[in-house]
Order: structure tokens, then sequence, then C-alpha cells
């Protein structure tokens, strides 16, 4: 496994949103969520997430909303860029554009769809890696993607392509981040892509969060990681129990339905507007949500 710095892909990496306006990407409105997070003590941003739809979006927005975030970070906060697609060569343009525009690491999400055997997993990720020479995680999200990755086959991969540092484990299967710190060594990052699970996931080992939540309230979610790293685990706690129906207010549809609503409601976004298949909260959703913010004490 290449060397990374001690600081390095570690913390709160918030998926940022892609915010629409009458159905094109609003970059305006994007590039005021990146500032936000700089600001906001976050320790770096996922541009193009699952949070970020990119299931409708185009290679070329992706590639935009990339370019524009690290215009407008100016180095002052590392930038993972999720390039993953079910196919392998819309995969590789992403990465490509990446490097080229300045992204400090990849995520890459195993194909959804099509079900590939862990030995074609094995090849896929092997051939990513070694066609650039930024450090790259997994997205491991078997809820979408169908896909299950056992810690063999993470090891499998490492054996060939050094530059893979870490996950994003979206799976409640708590048991992988010890698995894969055992196996792979504690310099193997993982990131935690439950919400509700970040508190158990960073105890066992996992070394910083990429959750949806981190739109909302990012100087808490920052914060939660710092308390588990500094070894303060009743603030962590604390703050874990005060996050914990936010968590799961975000998954009370498909995400990022809900958080959009809420974003709106906080004067983050101008309309919480998706492009089709996904459609804003229904009028009940968002009486419910309304309802979070107000006890989360977010809204009056």
């Amino acid at each position: 496994m290449i060397s990374l710095d001690a600081a390095a892909l570690r913390g709160s990496y918030p998926p940022l949103v892609t915010p629409f306006r009458d159905g094109a990407v609003d970059v305006d409105a994007f590039v005021s969520l990146v500032d936000r997070q700089v600001g906001a003590g976050s320790h770096g941003i996922l541009v193009c997430g699952t949070t970020a739809e990119p299931s409708t979006l185009t290679i070329a927005e992706r590639v935009l909303l990339l370019r524009e975030a690290v215009r407008a970070v100016r180095g002052r906060l590392p930038i993972v860029a999720a390039v993953g697609s079910q196919s392998h060569a819309e995969t590789l343009e992403l990465v490509r554009a990446a490097e080229r525009d300045g992204a400090d690491a990849l995520l890459v999400v195993t194909p959804y769809y099509v079900r590939p055997p862990q030995r074609g997993l094995v090849e896929y990720f092997v051939d990513l890696a070694g066609r650039t020479a930024l450090p790259l995680l997994v997205y491991h999200i078997p809820g979408r993607t169908a896909v299950e990755m056992p810690v063999e086959t993470f090891e499998r991969i490492a054996e060939r392509a050094p530059n893979l540092v870490g996950v994003k484990h979206a799976s409640p299967d708590v048991n992988l981040v010890t698995k894969l710190r055992l196996r792979l060594g504690e310099e193997f990052r993982v990131f935690v892509g439950l919400e509700d699970l970040s508190l158990p996931m960073l105890a066992v080992g996992a070394a910083g969060l990429m959750n949806a939540v981190g739109n909302l309230v990012p100087g808490k979610v920052a914060a939660l990681c710092e308390h588990v790293a500094g070894g303060r685990l009743a603030e962590a706690r604390a703050l874990h129990d005060d996050l914990f129906e936010l968590n799961q207010a975000v998954f009370l549809d498909t995400n990022p339905i809900p958080l959009k609503y809420m974003m709106r409601r906080l004067g983050l976004l101008a309309a919480n507007e998706h492009r089709l298949p996904m459609v804003a909260a229904t009028p009940e959703l968002e009486a419910r949500l309304d309802g979070v913010l107000a006890r989360a004490g977010l809204v009056a």
C-alpha cells in the first residue's frame, strides 16, 4: 500500500448534493455549498457521490462539478472524486478527468446491475488502479449495487494495486471494519457510509465519515470524528445521540429526497429539485421533516 500522510483521508468528507435549477446543474449554488464546507470545519469533501444523484448526471456534468469544486476549494480541503459507473469505459473516462482536474483521491463504486463475480471485481479495480497515480477507494454499497465484497476480495486487489488505500463502507456489516483493519493494516482507510452506524464503526477503527447529513450540520459531523480520534467517547456518544434523528430522517425516503427538502428549509438550496426518476418530497414527508428540523433546533 502506498504511504499516505498520517492526516490524509481521515475525518468528515460530506458527499455534496447537486443543486438543480430549471433542470440544469446550478453551479453557483454548488460552489456556495463547497465554500460552506470549508468554513464549517469539514476535513474534506466528496464530489459526485450517491447523494449527488450521479446516475441522473451526464459525464460532462460530473466533470464540471469536480472542476468547479477544485476551483472553489483552492487547496483548502482535499477533494475525493466519485468516478464510478456501471461501465468500465465511463469510469475510466471519469478517472482520467479527475486526475487531470486536480482531485486528491478517487472513489470507485462496485459496478452495479451487472452483478459481476468476485474475480471480475478484482480485475476491474486492479485495472483502474493501474491507470492512475491517485489514491483509490472502493465504494462498497450493496444495497444500491447488489454487489457484496468480502475481505478476501479486498486483499486480492491490494496485492496487485498498491494505490488501493481504503473503502467507503455503506453496509450494516460492522465486522468488515475490523476484518479490513486486521488483514490490510491500520493505514487502510475505512469511511462510514451509513449515518446511524457512524459512531460504532469509528469506535472499532474507521478513519472517517462520508455522511449525507454533513450537508446539514457539517460542524457536528466533523466534531464526531474528532472526538473519537481524540479518545473522547462520552462526548462522541452525546453527539451521536444529538444527530440520531437527523441521521435517520435522511432515509425516510430515497436519499437525497429528504435531504434536499431539509436543505431548502435551511436556506441552503433555492429548491429541492431533482431529475427523474427522482422526485421531490411529498407533503406528508415534508411535515415529518419539519418536525425533525424543529426538534434539532435548526428551524423555529
